[in-house]
């Protein structure tokens, strides 16, 4: 079975992975807090997480791996846009989940096998500030109840590396007078009536942020489980905070064994910022025309501890990478590329991914294979159904693309194939457009006619399409980015 190695956090080294129990790898991953669309921050660890979540499902098996995202749908920022906005708080989460849900998966993101919310394991936390007011670890105050930091100075502050002492002596924050120490945080805290509220032994409220996640995963994974995982933003507090009331909640499991943070983002060598301009959502830029698989793509080209940045540069990096994957699995023409079914993926690709999720290694892995192509059409075969399958394990499907398709059908031409395709109504158009637009750039070349010639490569270029010039004619490629509606005007 292949080792994975991952970077703990909490240990800062390097560590093989040897899960609780093999046939039961668990995996917690905190989620977002749905008052607004998803930037692109968030989406890093949704992209980072999805791979690891794919390893584990290769090496385990699909049937042997829990994943569990959470979403926060109670917080004072969802409780503000629907003062600001006179819409109820329940239609503002489900909207905003379900905007969450799909710009994910256009990103190529698995879907988690629980996607619990904050308000469905509300007893659950009550039940756990219950029991951790019990052993000491816990006090009610003025209608709030805090976590006791002084309880269990032994253990918080050791994932973040931060001793308590030093947390008192730098915080710049006002502390609440009913405090007993300027680090406790807040596990339960009032509602007034027009906020939502559920109620307690300590009147009505609502849950501190951190106590749900700590609540979730003890009911959906247990007491002890795998792997926690998150933005390094939420090292601290969100996270050491978990692990302390987690492990005092629960003394006798270990809460989570391997913690694993992502880097954060930036856009031309700047942190994201709106007061910067440069601030994207992710359906900002889906809908600015770049592809899901081509943002995919600009975040696995860095590895998942170091920053990366989300510029021009990048972006038009990850689309010849997603361009060159696409024209890989075509190498056999249409009928082979519609055939094509998963296989074992290359060996080196895994052993990159077991590294750590070394995705730029991985990536690279499978751009050297592409300069490996077998001729003999059964090896060929073979060949092109690993290399789906390496593509698929870092979450790139492209059997179905337009560059794929578009590739494969001038593989058929020039090997004499014949192939029908199965194309609905617009594809169809949409191919007959191109092949028109093909065969005016072939009468301008040969009535000497290059200016025209070049406007019309020009236009289709700038619609997301490769034109080449061959021997038997114009190709038209489209890209990942390519856009139909910019070539109305050439008509």
């Amino acid at each position: 079975m292949t080792t994975i190695k991952l970077h703990n956090t909490r240990s800062r080294k390097k560590e093989d992975f040897k899960p609780l129990d093999p046939t039961n790898v668990r995996m917690y991953v905190c989620g977002p807090t749905v008052y607004d669309r998803a930037h692109l921050g968030n989406a890093r660890p949704v992209v980072v997480f999805d791979v690891l979540y794919r390893l584990l499902r290769h090496v385990y098996g699909a049937e042997h791996v829990t994943y569990v995202r959470n979403f926060t749908d109670v917080d004072d920022k969802i409780n503000a846009r629907a003062s600001e906005s006179g819409r109820s708080i329940g239609e503002i989460t489900a909207e905003t989940t379900q905007w969450f849900l799909d710009d994910m998966a256009a990103l190529g993101a698995l879907e988690p096998d629980h996607m619990p919310r904050a308000t469905q394991y509300i007893p659950q936390m009550v039940a756990m500030i219950e029991g951790l007011i019990a052993k000491g670890h816990a006090y009610e105050a003025e209608g709030h109840v805090l976590f006791a930091v002084d309880s269990w100075r032994e253990g918080y502050g050791k994932l973040s590396g931060r001793s308590v002492d030093d947390m008192i002596a730098g915080a710049r924050v006002e502390v609440a007078p009913y405090k007993r120490n300027p680090m406790d945080f807040v596990l339960w805290k009032p509602s007034s009536e027009d906020l939502p509220g559920w109620n307690s032994p300590w009147g009505r409220g609502r849950p501190g942020w951190h106590i749900e996640c700590s609540a979730m995963a003890h009911e959906l994974l247990g007491e002890s489980f795998d792997i926690h995982g998150g933005g390094n933003d939420l090292m601290f507090p969100h996270h050491e905070n978990e692990i302390a009331q987690s492990c005092c909640a629960h003394p006798e499991g270990q809460f989570a064994r391997y913690w694993l943070h992502n880097e954060m983002l930036q856009v031309e060598g700047k942190k994201m910022s709106k007061s910067l301009g440069n601030f994207f959502t992710v359906r900002d830029l889906l809908d600015q025309g770049i592809p899901g698989e081509v943002i995919r793509m600009s975040f696995l080209l860095s590895h998942y501890r170091d920053p990366m940045d989300f510029g021009v540069k990048r972006r038009y990096e990850a689309r010849n990478f997603v361009t060159d994957f696409a024209k890989g699995l075509a190498q056999g023409g249409t009928e082979v590329l519609q055939d094509l079914s998963c296989a074992a993926p290359f060996e080196e690709v895994v052993a990159a991914l077991a590294d750590d999720l070394d995705t730029y290694s991985a990536i690279e892995s499978i751009r050297k294979r592409l300069k490996q192509m077998p001729k003999a059409p059964e090896e060929l075969a073979c060949f092109l159904s690993q290399l789906y399958s390496s593509q698929k394990l870092l979450g790139f499907d492209l059997k179905d693309s337009k560059t794929a398709i578009d590739w494969a059908r001038y593989k058929d031409q020039f090997t004499n194939v014949v192939f029908k395709a199965l194309l609905d109504q617009q594809e169809s158009m949409i191919r007959e457009n191109l092949s028109e637009l093909a065969r005016r750039i072939d009468r301008a070349r040969e009535e000497k006619d290059y200016d025209t010639a070049d406007q019309l490569k020009a236009a289709i270029s700038a619609a997301g399409a490769e034109v080449n010039n061959s021997p038997t004619g114009t190709r038209i490629i489209r890209l990942p980015d390519f856009d139909p509606s910019k070539l109305e005007a050439l008509k």
